[in-house]
């Protein structure tokens, strides 16, 4: 239903934009998120974009320099990461979910409870 791709290695300062590919009925169906693992770290919520088109909703820390857009034609949404730092480094998912809270929330990480379904994640690096 989700497929994550686009990581890579990227030295700090540059871009990246991952990409995840959602079935047709996923798409317009359920609010679609990203949320990144840093080695040795909880979750971290990273964006989430309503149903249909709806509002992105971005962690704090990070507007500015993500920035979510969709491809309705291609039912792929994407997450530009601009000024890329080495604490960016982390695998990033794409998720399903109901409520866009589940996986951006100041007072509370991501959980398995309240998304759909999870596809794989892609790995970014940041370093020089």
């Amino acid at each position: 239903q989700l497929q994550a791709s686009g990581g890579g290695l990227v030295q700090p300062g540059e871009s990246l934009t991952l990409s995840c590919a959602a079935s047709p009925g996923t798409f317009d169906d359920y609010a679609i998120g990203w949320f990144r693992q840093a080695p040795g770290k909880e979750r971290e919520g990273v964006s989430c974009t309503a149903s249909r088109g709806g509002s992105t909703i971005y962690a704090d820390s990070l507007k500015g320099r993500f920035t979510v857009s969709r491809d309705v034609a291609k039912t792929t949404v994407y997450l530009q990461m601009n000024s890329l730092k080495p604490e960016d480094t982390a695998v990033y998912y794409c998720a399903t979910t109901h409520s866009c809270r589940v996986i951006v929330s100041t007072t509370s990480v991501p959980s398995d409870d309240g998304m759909e379904y999870v596809g794989k994640g892609t790995l970014v690096t940041v370093s020089s």
